[in-house]
């Protein structure tokens, strides 16, 4: 007879092929000097982002909290890469998944995960900013409470959110500089990220900077709200993560700004990177233009740019929703190449 695999057994299985993701050099030329950045392709994960981290300790916890049964179908709401994250694993521990999504979804994205298993729930009722997460989640609480056997894995208030972080992203990150970092910079939609990490690093040394990197229009750090078109960063509500005092702190970037520099990025070393990426590296030379003595620089880059071809590498898009990369000032940014 076949030896079928306990969910331990899969889960373990699955811990083993995350992380140990790589650290690449990028050279920046800003007003003509060039200063190196480290940036880490968290792409290089199964199902290709950061997620598959949060997703990981996320499902993880239920399992071990008594969560989770054979006949468990997983609830989130996303705007992409989680869900795609949590088909993988839903997929490989036989669970069903409902990925609860939007219209702004990357299509790429909503595609894969279909293929991966997952039914894919599109809710399209905006607030009056033109963002749907208050909506969203409605619809997780309503059909959590229709049946027992769905259970919300809960990205925005789970402690495994940003312990995912803590216990992996920010140790790596540590070791692979060498302990030699001056600043690191970390695109926020929930804080989990940012809060993980914000949290290692305060532990390892406090001259070490974690700086967030949000767009306008989320209210994640404060700001008033106003609709936003990219994905993978910002939000319709505050972090349930983030604490003063739990990261150096925040930068924030125009949608336009961060679609030039992958856009950039691509053009010079043939990288493509999503926009939280992008948001991540504008905020990181803006950095440098302001400290030209600092030291060694990480940007995380969340996922790829292979999901992306219909939104901020299509120019047609950039022209549906308004953004203009022609009115962003980046002439002070000159150049940029593979270390």
């Amino acid at each position: 007879m076949p030896v079928t695999r306990s969910k331990h057994e899969a889960l373990q299985e699955l811990h083993l092929r995350l992380g140990q993701t790589p650290l690449r050099q990028l050279v920046m030329y800003i007003d003509g000097v060039a200063r190196a950045v480290w940036v880490k392709l968290e792409s290089e994960n199964p199902s290709g982002s950061i997620k598959v981290r949060t997703a990981f300790s996320l499902v993880q916890d239920l399992e071990k909290r008594g969560r989770l049964r054979d006949d468990s179908v997983l609830v989130e709401s996303t705007s992409g890469n989680l869900g795609l994250a949590l088909s993988l694993i839903c997929r490989e521990l036989e669970y069903g998944f409902v990925a609860v999504v939007d219209p702004k979804a990357p299509p790429e994205m909503v595609e894969r995960m279909r293929e991966l298993g997952a039914e894919v729930r599109v809710i399209d009722q905006p607030d009056a900013y033109g963002n749907h997460l208050a909506s969203r989640l409605r619809y997780v609480e309503e059909l959590c409470r229709s049946d027992r056997r769905f259970v919300w894995a809960d990205q925005y208030s789970s402690p495994a959110n940003p312990r995912a972080h803590y216990e992996s992203t920010g140790p790596e990150i540590y070791q692979q500089m060498h302990g030699k970092v001056d600043a690191v910079f970390v695109a926020v939609g929930t804080g989990g990220t940012l809060a993980g990490i914000g949290r290692f690093f305060q532990e390892v040394s406090h001259a070490i900077r974690v700086i967030g990197v949000d767009v306008p229009g989320s209210v994640v750090f404060g700001g008033p709200r106003a609709p936003r078109h990219l994905s993978g960063i910002g939000s319709a509500r505050p972090s349930s993560f983030l604490a003063p005092g739990g990261y150096h702190s925040h930068m924030l970037v125009s949608e336009a700004e961060a679609i030039a520099l992958c856009r950039l990025v691509a053009q010079h070393t043939r990288l493509t990177v999503g926009g939280s990426s992008g948001a991540a590296l504008a905020a990181c030379a803006r950095y440098l233009r302001d400290h030209p003595h600092s030291g060694d620089v990480v940007c995380i880059c969340p996922d790829g740019g292979e999901n992306y071809a219909s939104t901020i590498y299509c120019d047609e898009w950039l022209r549906k929703v308004g953004v203009d990369l022609l009115a962003t000032d980046l002439a002070w940014l000159t150049e940029i190449r593979s270390g």
